[in-house]
């Protein structure tokens, strides 16, 4: 326009900016926010529109994310993404149908191989779903996305110190839950 304004439904070098580094951000991160998500208990489904609402408030707030902490930043966001809907579903009862979807059966295995592959994931679940989150994190972080102490305590912001502590407790909180579900499954199939 002839003041200098901008002329309606243009793309200004700075909103192009800004649209490159969202891209960039959901391009090298979505995997990362996505698996994160599911292993804080959402379903495949929740996962997806989860990591929507991450990477929504990280448009909005692109401008606050430092430059090599993007991943800490959106681990943050998902992180308050994931205790909100903790709190959503322990004030509405969840319907056991819809705990972790079956595998997709063109994905190749057989389908015994699919439904051990489905129990063992829901058992998985179920473990994680019953630890504290400041342990829950840590365990994921390190045996599922096989992080370094280092990674870990870079990413959560912690003493490397306090990772191992929460890693081991973690570790012990898992082994014993897995332990009675083990001897839960020997009571069973012994009768």
């Amino acid at each position: 326009m002839a003041d200098g304004s901008p002329v309606p439904g243009s793309t200004t070098a700075a909103a192009r900016t800004r649209d490159a580094r969202l891209r960039e951000l959901v391009g090298d991160h979505f995997d990362f926010v996505w698996r994160w998500l599911r292993r804080m208990g959402f379903s495949a489904a929740d996962a997806d529109d989860g990591a929507q609402r991450v990477f929504l408030v990280a448009s909005e707030r692109l401008d606050d994310i430092q430059a090599g902490a993007e991943r800490a930043f959106l681990r943050g966001v998902a992180l308050r993404v994931a205790s909100h809907a903790r709190r959503a579903r322990q004030r509405r009862p969840e319907d056991p149908q819809e705990s972790l979807e079956a595998i997709p059966w063109e994905a190749g295995p057989s389908v015994e191989d699919a439904l051990a592959t489905r129990d063992a994931l829901r058992l998985l679940e179920a473990l994680l779903d019953g630890m504290e989150m400041d342990l829950r994190e840590v365990f994921v972080l390190s045996e599922i996305e096989e992080m370094t102490s280092g990674a870990i305590a870079a990413l959560l912001e912690i003493p490397e110190g306090t990772v191992k502590s929460r890693l081991r407790r973690a570790r012990e909180d898992f082994d014993r839950r897995a332990a009675r579900v083990r001897a839960r499954y020997q009571k069973e199939a012994a009768r």
